[in-house]
This record gives C-alpha cells, sequence and structure tokens, in this order.
C-alpha cells in the first residue's frame, strides 16, 4: 500500500507497510491509507487465489473510465484482458468503506481486471509481477483504444482469435515473464530500492 505523502517514484521496501484483515500496520512505520484498504482488503478477501492487487488513477484509465466502456479486441496486446476483464459502473465517491469494496471485488469476480467507472484501474495477479504487468498493459491498451477511436472506426479481432491470443499471452506466467525485463530495467536505474 502507498503510504501517505510518499511519491511512488520515491518509495523503497521501507516505506512499505504490512496491514492485518482488522486495517492495522503490523509492520511498517507509515498510516494506512483508508481507501486503499477498503478496496485491497476486500479483493482480497473475496479472492484468496489474488498475491497482489495494482491500483491506480492512471491517465489514460481514468480517461476510458470516465466513458464508462470496457476494452475491446482491437490489438493483440488487449487479447489478454478479453472476456477477463469487468467493469464496475458505479461511482459512489472516494472507496472509504468497506462494503464499497466489496462492491468492486464482486465486479472483478474471477477476473484478473476491472475498469472502475470515472475512478481508474485495478489489476490482480498470482504474484506482484504479474498485478504489476496486468496494470501496465491495461494502462497502454486504454491508452491505444482512445487513440484509434479518436482517429476513426476501429476492427475488432473476431472471437476465435481473441480468445487465442488471450490464451497465448493472458495468462499468469506470460505476466511474470514479460514483466522481468521492466523489473530489471528498474533495478539498473534504482539500486537502493530495495533500502
Amino acid at each position: 500500500m502507498n503510504p501517505y505523502g510518499v511519491s511512488f517514484k520515491h518509495i523503497r521496501l521501507s516505506d512499505l507497510i504490512l496491514v492485518n484483515h482488522q486495517g492495522e500496520v503490523v509492520d511498517g512505520h507509515h498510516p494506512v491509507n483508508e481507501a486503499a484498504f477498503a478496496i485491497h482488503s476486500q479483493v482480497h478477501d473475496a479472492r484468496p487465489d489474488v498475491v497482489a492487487a495494482a491500483h491506480s488513477h492512471s491517465i489514460h484509465g481514468r480517461a476510458l473510465s470516465a466513458l464508462g466502456e470496457m476494452l475491446e479486441p482491437i490489438t493483440q496486446d488487449v487479447c489478454a484482458f478479453y472476456e477477463c476483464h469487468a467493469l464496475y459502473d458505479g461511482y459512489n465517491g472516494i472507496v472509504t468503506d468497506l462494503e464499497e469494496g466489496k462492491r468492486i471485488a464482486a465486479a472483478l469476480g474471477s477476473h484478473k481486471a476491472v475498469i472502475l467507472r470515472n475512478h481508474g484501474l485495478l489489476t490482480v495477479g498470482g504474484s506482484v509481477e504479474a498485478a504489476a504487468w496486468w496494470f501496465i498493459t491495461m494502462e497502454r491498451s486504454c491508452q491505444v483504444q482512445l487513440l484509434a477511436k479518436a482517429a476513426g472506426r476501429v476492427v475488432h479481432i473476431d472471437h476465435e482469435a481473441a480468445s487465442a491470443a488471450r490464451a497465448r499471452i493472458g495468462n499468469e506466467d506470460m505476466a511474470w515473464f514479460n514483466f522481468q525485463p521492466l523489473r530489471d530495467q528498474i533495478i539498473r536505474a534504482d539500486a537502493d530500492i530495495f533500502d
């Protein structure tokens, strides 16, 4: 969870906190982000298979979420989410209560990602690397969809081809594998990240 007052660009391992199921810090020195806890705790409660959840208010994710649209199968990369993401179609303000977190978790269901209308994106994975890769890929897919639709009529990939692409690139192993070069780049550029 991102502690208050620390930019994502400056977060180090020592800045992270571990929170129990009641929202109490059990390891670390920063306060709990109430909204983050309301969402993440309920996702983890509903999905014991999830090791990590990634959520942010990214530019292109927010833009697509403002349209209340889901990702369309218009590129090979976005097929990783074909029939494997959802739309939480209810914005009720800043998430501060667990019931809203439960509704978001219910919308996510068994999928790897959910677009939170008028809010942002949330992805999950069986590893930190997978959750992060799905988030990065989803953000980029939102950007491509917005650009393509602004330019004109998009051409969808048919169901059979989209399903086949998802089977190849939309699994946990591929997400973990695809994140590795980015992980190496981050570590090389910012070796003290583990401080």
